[in-house]
């Protein structure tokens, strides 16, 4: 038996099902590159679903971790420490914003969002305790805690999970008349990802966020955009939310954050929607600790350049003109945005999940998302060359 049966084998013994993995196990990782138990070489174009925008084993990133490991690594939030305050101040600069608040999981970062919005609808706006409502999207995807499946229409998601969280209105996403028929005196925040990554890399009409925007300005509600998978550089600007120059209320941040060292998430918004949180009112032992600021802080110092931002961008426009070449030989529809992209494979030929294990085959790492669709989310520090590579792969399992 080989080393990488005898790993799985091990892990699906000990460890719950809740994945389903391509039967790779990956021991180390360098850049867009990592190398499984067995010595074989795989492009990751999965990257963390972008918590790895800055590939595996970052040298900046890991130097300014192993010296913060080898300082303080946790204080809790129950005495200052030196490394939370620059890194609050540099993540207001990144989004715009004059307050975060710092968490652990993406996850995490959605639930303080939504206590965010509610605690200010009741404080500032005025609803009546207990009235407030959220409107969310179809097709949305933010986390897998209780109160988050239950504003979720994924089957898979919500099973068995019930009783549910009230006080969430779905409408189809990208249509601006549903969600106006949803607005109300009662809704405190619109949550919705700029592109929809887990559905698909499913991008909205062009000037939709912009009627966001304004609606929910003409009903005082909070614009929410969860920039987990979409921000910090993977779509080509800071924010996906930068493609139409909408500024939302609150940002939702995770993922890439942690600079795929460490789980770092967080919320950012201005003093008048954060200042309604107060000492007791919301905390975590490990949100804001020094290692997590460390790590944070370097990360929007490297967003501060530009360049992850201009390599997502160009290299981008050549993956998508790659990937159309398949269109109609194997791909039905290529969506991309900046080193993003969701393939809808064609369902006579294989299913999404086929596609993934033949790319492996092919040397790339990819995941399905919702059967017929694969994603593809390379770091952006892969090369023109790696880009190609990928281009190759895709055309030789579409086409062949």
């Amino acid at each position: 038996m080989d080393a990488t049966q005898q790993h799985i084998d091990l892990t699906e013994r000990y460890a719950a099902h809740n994945y389903h993995p391509l039967p790779v196990v990956i021991a180390s990782g360098e850049g867009a590159w990592v190398t499984d138990v067995d010595g074989r070489r795989y492009l990751d174009c999965l990257a963390g679903y972008s918590a790895l925008n800055f590939g595996h084993c970052h040298p900046r990133l890991l130097a300014r971790a192993e010296r913060q490991l080898r300082t303080l690594t946790l204080t809790s939030r129950a005495f200052y420490n030196d490394q939370l305050g620059p890194f609050a101040e540099a993540l207001s600069g990144l989004t715009g914003k004059s307050m975060m608040l710092p968490m652990n999981s993406g996850a995490e970062a959605v639930e303080t969002a939504l206590k965010l919005s509610r605690k200010w609808g009741y404080r500032v706006k005025g609803v009546p305790e207990g009235k407030a409502r959220i409107v969310v999207m179809e097709g949305n995807f933010h986390g897998r805690t209780t109160t988050i499946v239950s504003f979720s229409n994924d089957v898979d998601a919500r099973n068995d999970y019930a009783p549910f969280t009230p006080g969430f209105t779905m409408v189809k996403y990208g249509d601006v008349d549903a969600l106006r028929g949803a607005m109300g005196p009662d809704v405190v925040a619109v949550l919705l990802e700029p592109i929809q990554g887990e559905g698909g890399v499913l991008i909205p009409p062009a000037g939709y966020l912009r009627e966001v925007r304004a609606l929910c300005d003409e009903h005082g509600a909070l614009m929410v955009a969860d920039e987990i998978q979409s921000g910090l550089a993977r779509t080509g600007r800071t924010f996906a939310c930068d493609h139409e120059d909408v500024v939302p209320d609150v940002y939702v941040l995770g993922k890439a954050l942690g600079g795929g060292l460490y789980p770092v998430s967080a919320v950012a918004a201005d003093a008048d929607v954060l200042g309604v949180i107060t000492p007791g009112t919301h905390g975590s032992t490990f949100g804001g600790n020094p290692l997590a600021a460390a790590i944070g802080h370097e990360v929007v110092a490297m967003l501060a350049t530009g360049e992850f931002q201009q390599r997502s961008a160009e290299l981008g426009e050549r993956l998508d003109a790659g990937l159309r070449q398949s269109l109609g030989h194997g791909l039905e529809e290529v969506r991309s945005r900046g080193l993003w992209a969701g393939l809808d494979i064609d369902p006579t030929l294989m299913t999404g999940r086929e596609f993934c294990e033949r790319l492996m085959e092919q040397g790339v790492l990819a995941k399905e998302a919702h059967g017929q669709t694969v994603r593809l989310a390379p770091p952006l520090v892969a090369t023109v060359e790696d880009i190609d590579v990928l281009i190759e792969a895709c055309t030789t399992v579409a086409q062949h």
